[in-house]
């Protein structure tokens, strides 16, 4: 049996907080994947032999909002585990099976996070 490296989509439009948050999650030793807004993400979510474990997505995405992206995510990756991350996490309602991290967020948290999200999916 071998053990894979769950592998996260980050799509975040603020080229360095996605810079900083793959960086950590590199740290961290997960396998990451980066888009930098929601069209790009919907590519590389398109490949469906592409893994991906988790999409971590920012709310504020221009063109197409991270609501909007984990909904068209579903549709391609019906069991795709979705985190929210948003500057304004307590306004947002997110529904019961997708998860939400408040930016900013330290390095602890969103570990613990990616872990819980990880291990319920």
């Amino acid at each position: 049996m071998s053990i894979t490296t769950p592998t996260i989509l980050v799509v975040e439009d603020d080229s360095i907080v996605r810079m900083l948050i793959v960086d950590v999650l590199e740290e961290l030793e997960f396998g990451v994947l980066e888009a930098d807004g929601s069209e790009q993400a919907l590519e590389i979510l398109k490949d469906l032999n592409q893994h991906i474990d988790l999409m971590m997505t920012d709310v504020g995405l221009p063109i197409m909002d991270g609501r909007q992206l984990a909904t068209e995510a579903r549709t391609l990756r019906p069991t795709l585990p979705i985190l929210f991350a948003s500057g304004y996490a307590e306004t947002i309602e997110a529904p019961s099976d997708m998860h939400v991290i408040g930016k900013p967020f330290s390095i602890d948290q969103l570990r613990d996070k990616v872990k819980a999200v990880l291990e319920c999916s």
